[in-house]
């Protein structure tokens, strides 16, 4: 897979991709990536028409449908803000799928601008803004999925970086934690015996540490592993790291409240 790209914008005013699945189904995750970008001084636009990635159509071999898509996307993030989108899957089909897509195609530089503009959500924070560590609070154990998308990013290791800075927190290690989860979009809807074996297999391992929950950097593989969990008749509570970031900043205001008092 494609790296990012290494000059990326680091401003602080940035447009937010929220993603099509948390417009859908995950609303608090696009509220909590905007509140956690609003503590850092970020000041954060959000394009009304955006819509999708375009990775759907792009991973089912719809490539005419996902360059449509593409082409929205172009038109509706224009400018030369950073983009953050609080999931590597999106980010990678932004800088890595867009440009396999567009490949000798009149539109490739417009979509290569969009995409060496966009960031997930805590590479920007660790690599764009420089901030390796996390205030506030959380009480729990946790067991960390990093998604295949992350890879070859900087993404896995801004968010450990960040997870084991918050006071409170304990991130467990667990076994092959580079194995998928099993979800990967249209893969689990065309294979879904491959697909329900490997996130058991992720499950078996991460539930072995017996972990409070589980937290990642993309809403879809939680959202895959907590119905494989649920089905199984062995439930865990899910987390993305953006509403883990803004609960922790939430414990320290009421800590530092009641101390006020």
């Amino acid at each position: 897979m494609s790296a990012p790209a290494t000059n990326r914008p680091t401003g602080k005013n940035v447009q937010l991709m929220a993603t099509c699945l948390c417009d859908a189904v995950f609303d608090d995750t696009a509220i909590a990536t905007v509140e956690v970008l609003e503590h850092l001084g970020c000041r954060v636009a959000f394009p009304e028409a955006q819509t999708c990635c375009g990775q759907p159509a792009f991973n089912t071999g719809d490539w005419p449908a996902a360059r449509k898509v593409m082409r929205h996307v172009v038109r509706t993030f224009a400018g030369d803000e950073p983009i953050i989108v609080p999931s590597a899957s999106c980010a990678a089909m932004m800088f890595h799928g867009s440009l396999l897509a567009f490949e000798n195609d009149p539109d490739l530089p417009a979509v290569r601008q969009v995409g060496g503009r966009t960031w997930e959500l805590v590479d920007y924070i660790v690599n764009a803004l420089g901030v390796t560590t996390w205030p506030g609070r959380f009480d729990a154990k946790i067991a960390f999925h990093r998604s295949c998308h992350s890879r070859g990013t900087a993404t896995g290791a801004a968010a450990l970086a960040l997870l084991n800075s918050i006071a409170g927190l304990t991130v467990v290690p667990f076994g092959e934690p580079e194995q998928c989860c099993g979800f990967g979009g249209t893969f689990s809807v065309t294979f879904p015996h491959i697909s329900k074996a490997m996130g058991n297999l992720k499950l078996d391992h991460i539930l072995a540490t017996e972990p409070d929950l589980i937290v990642s950097i993309d809403q879809s593989c939680l959202m895959s592993l907590a119905g494989l969990a649920a089905k199984g008749g062995r439930p865990i509570k899910t987390m993305h790291i953006a509403q883990l970031l803004r609960d922790a900043l939430r414990a320290s205001e009421v800590t530092s409240a009641g101390r006020e008092k």
